[in-house]
């Protein structure tokens, strides 16, 4: 049998007053303590958060830059090609207006001389005048214009302009039977319409 103390405990589990006792749960730390900790560990996400929206906004930046220079490119362009164009459309209509007062200079030349025979033989006058009409006519049907002084065919309101109307003619109603004013050109290439007289049913 197993001795026993003064107590009546047995000796086995009479504490040992010269070992510390053990350990238990750890308690809580203070707050203080952990703070720090946290106060580090949020630091660092706020510093690369920051470094990343400034990098984007220096990106941002640059972006618009190029973009605003390459407006200004566009503009510059867009401008010089209007003016290139209105350049060559000016030269266009005026080598248009030379070329047409040189098709017409044989006209004034022959007009010129037809004034400077004024008094020989009338005739002779009147067929040079007529020759110079010819010419004049001929030119205009170069540049697209033809002369119609047709009479016979019915009125076209499109090709004739109705000047007077006159009845009782062997002529249709709505017939053309006399050219006041020659007509130059036909259709969307029209210079002027014809001035025409018209029949008119009895």
């Amino acid at each position: 049998m197993s001795e026993t103390g003064a107590g009546g405990a047995p000796d086995s589990l009479a504490p040992d007053n010269g070992q510390p006792e053990p350990a238990g749960p750890p308690g809580p730390r203070p707050a203080g303590d952990e703070a720090p900790a946290r106060a580090a560990g949020d630091q660092a996400p706020a510093g690369a958060a920051g470094d990343g929206a400034e990098a984007e906004l220096a990106d941002l930046r640059s972006r618009v830059a190029d973009l605003e220079d390459q407006r200004l490119r566009a503009l510059a362009d867009l401008d010089n090609l209007r003016k290139r164009c209105a350049a060559q459309v000016s030269r266009a209509v005026a080598d248009t207006q030379a070329a047409v007062a040189c098709e017409w200079l044989p006209v004034v030349d022959n007009l010129e001389r037809a004034l400077a025979h004024s008094e020989a033989d009338p005739d002779a006058i009147i067929e040079g005048v007529r020759a110079v009409r010819d010419q004049a006519d001929a030119i205009l049907a170069r540049l697209g214009f033809p002369r119609r002084e047709e009479a016979g065919v019915r009125f076209d309101p499109a090709r004739h302009e109705a000047v007077a109307v006159q009845a009782g003619t062997d002529a249709d109603a709505g017939t053309v039977i006399e050219v006041v004013r020659a007509g130059y050109g036909d259709r969307e290439h029209q210079l002027r319409p014809a001035q025409v007289v018209v029949a008119e049913a009895d």
